[in-house]
């Protein structure tokens, strides 16, 4: 095997070995299994019926039977966990390394899945049933405590769709509409251009519209390529898998948003439990040392349940903690990884934020140009299909 095989692919290279796109072309590569030409074969002569929505008929194509075995061992691993402390410590230390090792063995050679996010999902639905027919009846919770968790799990979903709009791809359109928006201005504002050529030219680096190698357009300044979707993002931060979208210039706002929601009722849904579990115990103790909680079944599994929605929550406090860096900084994750690669940026807060100094003019007007970025593509890419 030569040795450029063994090289990170970039942030824009093609996923295939060979340079093609066999998921936008719904052909079979050279270098794809046997499995992968039958799955495409399979969505080939999917029998449509003509009062089949768009929505339903994207989940159909997208639907993974390798989702099931997951879904239905996570609540069984639960149990199993609640029997006994020694018991609860293995299986949630394993956890992690189960759901990735199953991932990687069923679904690493496709480039967008489901997977993840009906994990989420079912995850979030599980515990909020438990909460309803568990710890509800105990009489601890007020109808209005009641009425705050069921709001963020609402609110929490409503963000999800929103996120899931779309990140604001790069369409032709976008360049065109650009090129005729400067051939106007040119028109119409002759003498000013000819008056400021010097004030041209220092901007010229900023607005400069580059080609991207594999979609073949051209595309604004920030934005990437992505190698799951296969498509170019206005503003390119990541791909994230619990969603399974990308996150750019259309949908950060609501990404942030969407964990925001989450952390904060995953948190408040958390607190209550425990009260409820263990009355006598303050709540950073009770996680740790709640006497009696493994006395009933059904008190071990809410117990197990709170370590489980525990270990999501300091994940995605992580997760939200870098983004508002990022975001403090002016910079995303895809310039970050690419300044770190190229030696081109400083490494700041113990790692935990990248500062390349392109784009940073300060802490106020990073957030203010956060907070008004606007794009313009998602008239174009914006549909009901987008959801799933």
């Amino acid at each position: 095997m030569k040795w450029e095989k063994l090289k990170p692919p970039d942030p824009d290279d093609p996923m295939c070995c060979c340079g093609c796109d066999i998921y936008q072309y719904s052909c079979c590569c050279d270098c794809e299994d046997l499995d992968e030409a039958f799955n495409s074969w399979l969505k080939e002569k999917t029998p449509s019926c003509g009062l089949q929505s768009p929505v339903f008929g994207t989940m159909i194509n997208n639907l993974e039977i390798s989702m099931i075995p997951a879904l239905l061992l996570l609540p069984l691993l639960l149990r199993v966990a609640s029997l006994h402390y020694l018991l609860g410590i293995i299986i949630l230390t394993a956890l992690p390394g189960l759901v990735l090792s199953y991932y990687y063995a069923t679904h690493r050679r496709k480039r967008r899945t489901l997977f993840f996010l009906a994990l989420a999902l079912y995850s979030l639905a599980y515990m909020y049933y438990l909460f309803i027919t568990e710890i509800l009846p105990r009489g601890d919770v007020s109808p209005l405590q009641m009425c705050v968790v069921t709001t963020g799990m609402i609110l929490t979903i409503v963000s999800l769709i929103h996120t899931k709009r779309g990140p604001g791809f790069v369409a032709d359109s976008l360049h065109e509409a650009r090129m005729d928006a400067e051939d106007h201005s040119n028109h119409s504002d002759g003498s000013i251009q000819l008056a400021a050529p010097e004030k041209t030219r220092k901007q010229a680096p900023t607005t400069k519209w580059t080609l991207c190698p594999v979609c073949k357009i051209m595309r604004p300044p920030r934005a990437g390529h992505c190698r799951t979707c296969g498509s170019c993002v206005q503003r390119l931060d990541h791909h994230c898998v619990w969603i399974n979208s990308c996150v750019g210039q259309a949908n950060h706002r609501s990404f942030l948003q969407t964990v925001c929601v989450f952390v904060l009722t995953s948190v408040y849904g958390i607190s209550l439990v425990l009260r409820s579990l263990c009355p006598c115990q303050y709540l950073v103790t009770a996680l740790f040392y709640c006497p009696g909680v493994y006395s009933q079944p059904s008190t071990a599994l809410c117990f197990t349940c709170c370590w489980y929605s525990s270990i999501i929550t300091v994940g995605l406090v992580y997760l939200l903690v870098a983004q508002v860096l990022n975001i403090s900084f002016n910079v995303t994750g895809r310039e970050a990884q690419l300044a770190l690669r190229n030696k081109k940026g400083q490494s700041r807060l113990w790692g935990l934020v990248v500062d390349n100094g392109e784009h940073s003019r300060g802490f106020y007007q990073n957030w203010v140009e956060f907070l008004t970025m606007k794009d313009s593509s998602v008239s174009f890419h914006s549909s009901p299909t987008d959801l799933v």
